[in-house]
């Protein structure tokens, strides 16, 4: 999963991702031709897999994982004279997109988080109506040439109908993620990599943190799959470099109960429509991601492919359940380890072990 970060220059954007990755990345390096953004692996905290962890004490313990892609460019006015196809071409890419906004004063003056995050939403939107426009004339010329009532023509038409009915949704100011998209639709666009399609996460880069700013920015932003979040870049970044009870000590200290890196990311997770699922056992505790409404058959094949051919069933067990027991065997007799077939529906924090014919 690739999850996209942008934001105005003095946004805090390559802070954010240094806090998010451990990394060092060069704050303030990019310049209008560079291309390639900086990436980084970034392992998903789960405080159920550390439990379950302290439970099996295996040989190793291997958590989910996300990239995140911190992307140069945002420049207002840029997508209308089309100057930033490099910049999109990295968005279009991503699962998810970060929009990270200013609120801490600086060199750039007073912060005007709001203002900033309309810039973005505007440059996202005037993106996505070329696309339309460009997609646009071409089915017009496609079903000009396509005879009636061909499959061709027919389809073409389907999707001109749901094309003008995301032109005006654009044009009304609204995002395409909060429509009511059907999968057979979405299908249908997947190609193009609409920007306001994709679920989107604002992060607040405050100087400190700030619940009433994010009330604020949320009540703005009533669209689906939007999640808003403050996080004081400059800090976390300062917590980083602290040994873990050095950093435990400061936050007490400042009244923090909890880094905001870790809430970041899990939203992120979350907004990608992903869920987790563990194996466990004395070798391995693991974490693995598959998207929300996958079946037994499909965590089995996310596992090894072997096991998805051949499939028997799945003994599923909830981490709390298995965490209160102390051991499969006690979860079992309780009743609590149970046996699912194929289409079960896995649900997020199921601990699974999968039988199988070789």
């Amino acid at each position: 999963m690739h999850i996209g970060i942008m934001g105005l220059p003095g946004s805090g954007k390559t802070t954010l991702f240094n806090v998010l990755a451990g990394a060092h990345a060069q704050v303030g390096a990019y310049g209008a031709a560079v291309v390639e953004p900086n990436r980084a692996v970034v392992k998903v905290p789960d405080e159920r897999l550390d439990r379950l962890s302290a439970l099996f004490a295996p040989k190793k313990t291997t958590p989910a994982e996300v990239q995140y892609v911190d992307v140069a460019g945002l420049v207002q006015g840029s997508a209308a004279k089309g100057s930033a196809a490099a910049f999109l071409g990295h968005l279009r890419q991503a699962d998810v997109l970060i929009h990270v906004v200013r609120a801490f004063a600086g060199p750039l003056g007073d912060p005007t988080p709001l203002a900033d995050l309309e810039v973005g939403d505007l440059e996202l939107a005037l993106a996505d109506l070329a696309v339309i426009e460009k997609r646009q004339e071409r089915l017009e010329r496609e079903s000009r040439s396509a005879p009636h009532g061909s499959a061709e023509r027919l389809l073409a038409e389907r999707e001109q109908a749901l094309l003008e009915r995301f032109g005006a949704v654009l044009q009304a100011g609204r995002p395409l993620r909060d429509l009511d998209v059907d999968p057979a639709a979405e299908k249908l666009v997947r190609g193009f990599g609409f920007l306001t399609l994709k679920p989107m996460l604002v992060v607040i880069n405050t100087a400190e943190p700030d619940q009433g700013l994010v009330a604020e920015v949320r009540s703005r932003l009533p669209w689906r799959a939007t999640e808003v979040v403050a996080l004081a870049g400059k800090l976390e970044m300062e917590l980083g470099e602290l040994e873990p009870a050095d950093a435990e000590e400061f936050m007490t200290a400042l009244g923090i109960a909890e880094r905001g890196a870790p809430t970041v990311i899990r939203l992120s997770y979350r907004l990608a429509g992903l869920l987790s699922f563990f194996t466990a056992g004395p070798d391995e505790v693991r974490a693995w991601t598959i998207p929300a409404g996958s079946t037994a058959v499909d965590a089995a094949a996310a596992i090894h492919s072997d096991l998805a051919r051949g499939f028997i069933r799945a003994e599923v067990v909830r981490w709390d359940d298995l965490l209160a027991a102390g051991s499969m065997a006690e979860a079992r007799r309780r009743g609590q380890l149970r046996s699912e077939g194929r289409a079960y529906l896995v649900q997020d924090g199921d601990v699974i072990e999968i039988l199988f014919n070789v």
